[in-house]
């Protein structure tokens, strides 16, 4: 005899051998105790959670002479032959492909005439929210006017898609998914009948990927079966199934708890050499992470929280891009930086703007007051000192060609917070999502998730990254940050200097540049002559004695 696959060997041939569906299995049964067969039934749920297997056992029991308590006997020739499939009076569809207007109509005239064996005539329609709308309509006629022991049991994946109308007209059952212990158990009796040893925790890595199907979970079996040598274990359970062993989940979210980003990397790139897919290792990850968040105490739960957070938010990005490790590294960065930087000061933006500007406003008295100053001394001296005094600073204040730039250039991004405006960052801020859907190149684009802007003006735009190497990257990418400038400029009308900073260095310098806002704004206030004495003792060292006889 020909190999039988294991969900077709070990499928219910009886209500009480469902797995998971007790409600569904005893309310038939006590349908067809007290003779209460209705002409129509509709089953939905998940898939391989036993919709269609009821519905033949639901033929089985209607029509067996010998059923006891709603069950069917399966020894006599009706219960046999509706097992076999070549009972004429029970027909079996598939909505797939019979899905027009004349198989419909088809049906409802064969459904006229009487059983030939059994007691009921009964018509099985698979995945019936396939029907056209005007199957659909067909349909409706014959559940409105229907013949004298005919039955209809309808099953779908998708209920939402039935009309509304042929639902009021039949019995809805909804199967559940089988909860994991309980397709881990019906696994363990499968084994042990067929005489295979195993490990437990094979059974936990099938049951798991099965998702509430035991169809599923039969097939992945049956392939973890081939693959082993007469003993399934795990191993060969998480190479069939694509899982991630637990151990591996274990040492990267211990380098994620110990802010180990490098070795969380490493952690990610073993399993991506291993084959697996970085779909399956974030929803795997998530998994893990709720499991987590079951056995934690308080204390941990925000950490854990901000985890479950990002790496949902990185799951979309998963799903969409073609370039899904990097997507993934990008996920393991920022989980690295959860709980890194707790302490640090924040500042509220709307309060940094309107510093930013009243800073503005008196940097520009102060220069007025200067301008001011140095117009009275120039009084007193003659037009060709003056002339040399005007000029000089120029050449004095250019910036040497040779100086070294720094890591962070904050005087850049102090000017840019001293021009920033609430206006600006807003046409940014709406602007950016727009503008990161339009990068076509998928590593670039990736590059950009999760950013936004943090403080605009007319001539810079500062964007904060989640992690400092992502920062580093954009700022060395000068066609990047070209491309972006051109796609602002369509899109908000302006095209600033994009300046990358990691979150973590934005918050440092944005506070830093606050509270020099307030102490400068503190001293121009309380103290404006020595403002004006400091500004004439820098002149005295740039000019020498030329101020000198000014002052004479």
């Amino acid at each position: 005899m020909s190999y039988q696959a294991l969900y077709r060997k070990y499928r219910s041939q009886r209500f009480d051998e469902m797995v998971g569906q007790e409600v569904v299995a005893t309310t038939l049964k006590n349908a067809i105790v007290n003779h209460q067969i209705s002409h129509a039934y509709l089953f939905s749920g998940p898939r391989g959670t036993g919709k269609t297997s009821a519905a033949k056992i639901f033929a089985k029991a209607i029509n067996c002479p010998n059923q006891v308590d709603g069950e069917p006997c399966n020894n006599c020739f009706i219960c046999d032959s509706i097992t076999k499939g070549t009972l004429e009076d029970v027909i079996e569809l598939d909505a797939a492909s019979n899905n027009g207007v004349d198989e419909i109509r088809e049906i409802r005239d064969k459904s006229t005439y009487a059983a030939t064996h059994a007691t009921y005539k009964v018509y099985i329609i698979d995945e019936v929210h396939m029907l056209s709308t005007g199957a659909f309509n067909a349909l409706l006629k014959t559940l409105e006017e229907p013949t004298e022991n005919v039955v209809f049991v309808l099953a779908t994946t998708e209920l939402q898609k039935i009309p509304a109308t042929i639902i009021s007209r039949v019995q809805l059952f909804s199967f559940k998914s089988i909860t994991t212990a309980d397709i881990k158990g019906h696994l363990a009796t499968v084994l042990e009948d067929e005489n295979i040893e195993f490990e437990a925790s094979a059974l936990d890595v099938i049951a798991k990927s099965a998702e509430g199907g035991m169809r599923d979970a039969l097939s992945l079996l049956d392939q973890a079966l081939s693959f082993s040598k007469g003993n399934l274990q795990e191993k060969d359970a998480l190479l069939v199934t694509g899982s991630i062993a637990n151990e591996a989940l274990v040492s990267y979210v211990n380098a994620l708890s110990e802010n180990d980003e490098a070795s969380a990397l490493t952690a990610l790139d073993n399993i991506f050499l291993e084959g697996k897919n970085m779909l399956r290792f974030t929803e795997d990850l998530l998994a893990y992470f709720r499991d987590m968040l079951l056995k934690a105490v308080e204390g941990d739960r925000a950490q854990i929280f901000a985890w479950i957070d990002i790496a949902i938010d990185s799951l979309k990005n998963i799903k969409e891009t073609t370039q899904t490790k990097i997507a993934a590294d990008v996920m393991t960065m920022r989980l690295a930086e959860v709980g890194k930087f707790s302490a640090s000061v924040s500042v509220d933006d709307t309060a940094v703007q309107a510093l930013s500007q009243e800073l503005a406003q008196l940097t520009q008295k102060y220069q007025a007051l200067s301008t001011e100053m140095t117009a009275l001394k120039g009084q007193l001296a003659n037009g060709a000192s003056l002339s040399g005094l005007t000029e000089s600073p120029k050449a004095e204040q250019a910036p040497k060609a040779t100086e070294k730039a720094r890591p962070i250039n904050r005087e850049l991004i102090y000017k840019a917070l001293g021009e920033a405006t609430r206006e600006a960052l807003n046409a940014a801020t709406e602007a950016w999502p727009e503008l990161v859907a339009s990068i076509s190149m998928p590593a670039e684009k990736a590059l950009l998730n999760n950013t936004k802007p943090a403080a605009a003006g007319a001539n810079y735009l500062v964007v904060t990254f989640p992690h400092v190497n992502l920062a580093k990257r954009v700022t060395e990418n000068a066609d990047l940050q070209l491309t972006c400038g051109n796609l602002l400029s369509s899109i908000a009308g302006f095209s600033p200097e994009i300046i990358a900073l990691a979150e973590t260095d934005w918050k440092e310098i944005r506070s830093e540049y606050a509270a020099e806002y307030k102490a400068k704004k503190h001293q121009v206030e309380a103290e404006p002559e020595k403002v004006e004495n400091e500004s004439l003792a820098r002149a005295k060292e740039l000019f020498g004695d030329k101020v000198k006889e000014i002052q004479d």
